[in-house]
């Protein structure tokens, strides 16, 4: 089992028993996970992301440390969750969508993996530098997040991608 960013915490546990230790180090909430009812629940849910984020560790080194530990190759920062998406400008898109994105947040892979955008979107958001913008790509209008964005009093802009028509691009600020 290769161990990313996304891998299920039970997943890492089944394969690497010996992690056991090293993870509850690093986050100490995790501590229990010798406890089976507590290793299943908790395991199937928190991500290695999650572990890193609640032991205030960058989830980048986390995963490369838990690699090395059982002799995987180190994944180069950013590759376990960086989406690189080229939007076309075209007229009526608003000035403050030009340039890159400070986050780009790949929605659909999310709901693939059982995750929610919108608290990643709330996360990242929190973190934003001033007149910059996180780009959201989602098969879909994300109808919700738009909403739940506006009522934060976020400027919101969507659009289709035009070089993709099945792609989603919601920009917000």
């Amino acid at each position: 089992m290769e161990i990313t960013l996304t891998s299920k915490l039970f997943d890492v546990l089944e394969a690497y028993p010996e992690l056991e230790a090293q993870i509850s180090g690093i986050a100490p909430p995790f501590k229990n996970l010798s406890n089976p009812v507590l290793r299943r629940t908790v395991g199937k849910i928190a991500t290695i992301e999650k572990v890193a984020q609640i032991g205030g560790m960058d989830a980048d080194r986390l995963v490369n440390t838990l690699r090395r530990a059982v002799g995987q190759a180190e994944l180069k920062p950013g590759t376990a969750s960086e989406l690189k998406v080229e939007v076309p400008a075209a007229a009526g898109d608003p000035d403050w969508i030009s340039g890159e994105p400070q986050f780009t947040l790949d929605g659909t892979g999310m709901l693939q993996r059982g995750e929610v955008p919108l608290g990643k979107v709330n996360e990242l958001l929190g973190t934003l530098d001033s007149g910059r913008y996180l780009l959201l790509v989602t098969d879909f209008e994300p109808a919700p997040i738009i909403e739940a964005m506006q009522k934060q009093n976020r400027t919101v802009f969507h659009k289709v991608n035009p070089r993709d028509e099945k792609q989603h691009l919601t920009f917000i600020m």
